[in-house]
């Protein structure tokens, strides 16, 4: 079964699934929309593969934990306009020092509205 199919199966049920998140888990997509639509809460099993991309740990923390999704701040901060958005939305301030530092380094148009916004 692939992870597409695991997930449809348990969206379609309205329910978690629990035999089938080994295998949800390993794809960042259904990870994601596990915990949003099915889970509606945080998948501490999808985490690992939610961690390793931007966009959907800034989604992740946006959607679904509505807080810091610390683990996935590395790949945040790799990304000028996750970065941008997460200090608006997330932290609502200043980025933590090495994510800040990273978004400095970026030099573009998000870096310069970062700054203007945490003056």
């Amino acid at each position: 079964m692939t992870p597409q199919e695991a997930y449809k199966k348990a969206y379609n049920s309205g329910k978690r699934i629990p035999k089938l998140e080994p295998t949800i888990s390993k794809d960042v997509y259904f990870s994601y929309h596990y915990a949003k639509y099915v889970i509606e809460g945080i998948f501490e099993l999808g985490e690992p593969a939610i961690c390793k991309d931007a966009c959907w740990s800034y989604w992740y923390a946006t959607d679904v934990i509505k807080d810091r999704f610390i683990i996935g701040e590395p790949a945040i901060s790799q990304d000028a306009f996750y970065s941008y958005w997460y200090a608006l939305d997330i932290i609502k301030g200043k980025l933590p020092d090495f994510m800040h530092n990273q978004m400095i380094l970026n030099n573009n148009e998000y870096t310069k509205q970062y700054i203007e916004f945490i003056k």
